[in-house]
């Protein structure tokens, strides 16, 4: 996708803030890392089920080093890329992959068409490519809650989210030439709202979007706050799901 036809969805600068910030969180204040954990386990059953040893491996977004040191196990040369600093939109070299991972980030950068495009150029020929980040039907319950905090003025506070058929497309667009597309729920449990977003914020999946939303004034908070509570199960916590997309893609 030449650049002139890019949508400008995402701002590259917000976004290496959020997932800077989302690493200073977990590594000075404890922060969660239970959906990059989660993803990364999922992605080495995926590995071991196929019985794909890769000889050399880049990874990008693994928060707690876990695929890193599965591939270390292996004896596999991995290259990892921090969320942010990395641009899975740039050139990179050719040929040069045997396995490419992106973990969580790759739903949040404009030209997801280009990013999958380098990725299967950097495959060398039978090279594998998975990509796993929260996709359509994640966060409904924050959706709810933010609507019902904006009343009558609703506002874009979520990122735009791609679903399996527009996964399919993509990776066939990009030239893979086998694809597998499907997604799994991570259901999580919250006694506050303010958890929630706290969450949100040590995982880097708040809004990095170029046109920002208005801030909730303390009214909408107000109202947000009590849209969660009306939720409350009978242990008194809400219910939240993000709904992984997993991208897979051979060259």
């Amino acid at each position: 996708m030449t650049k002139n036809r890019v949508p400008h969805i995402f701002e590259r600068q917000r976004a290496s803030a959020k997932w800077t910030r989302a690493r200073a969180r977990q590594r000075l204040n404890g922060g969660a890392t239970y959906l990059s954990d989660t993803i990364a386990d999922d992605v080495i059953e995926r590995l071991e089920f196929m019985r794909f040893e890769p000889g050399s491996a880049r990874v990008v977004g693994d928060a707690s080093g876990g695929l890193s040191a599965h591939f270390l196990s292996k004896g596999t040369t991995a290259e990892t890329g921090l969320l942010g600093e990395f641009d899975e939109e740039g050139i990179g070299p050719l040929g040069e992959f045997d396995f490419i991972g992106y973990l969580l980030g790759l739903g949040m950068v404009n030209d997801l068409p280009g990013a999958l495009i380098r990725a299967r150029n950097e495959l060398k020929s039978g090279g594998l490519l998975i990509a796993s980040f929260p996709g359509a039907g994640s966060l409904p319950t924050l959706r709810q809650i933010t609507l019902a905090a904006d009343d009558d003025r609703p506002a874009a506070r979520i990122h735009p989210q791609v679903d399996s058929r527009a996964g399919s497309a993509l990776l066939e667009r990009a030239g893979f030439a086998r694809q597998v597309v499907d997604t799994y729920p991570i259901k999580v449990r919250f006694s506050s709202l303010e958890r929630l977003v706290n969450d949100l914020r040590d995982h880097g999946l708040t809004s990095s979007l170029a046109s920002p939303a208005p801030p909730l004034t303390l009214t909408s908070l107000e109202r947000a706050r009590a849209a969660f509570d009306q939720l409350r199960e009978d242990d008194g916590k809400v219910t939240e799901t993000f709904e992984i997309l997993v991208l897979t893609g051979w060259r």
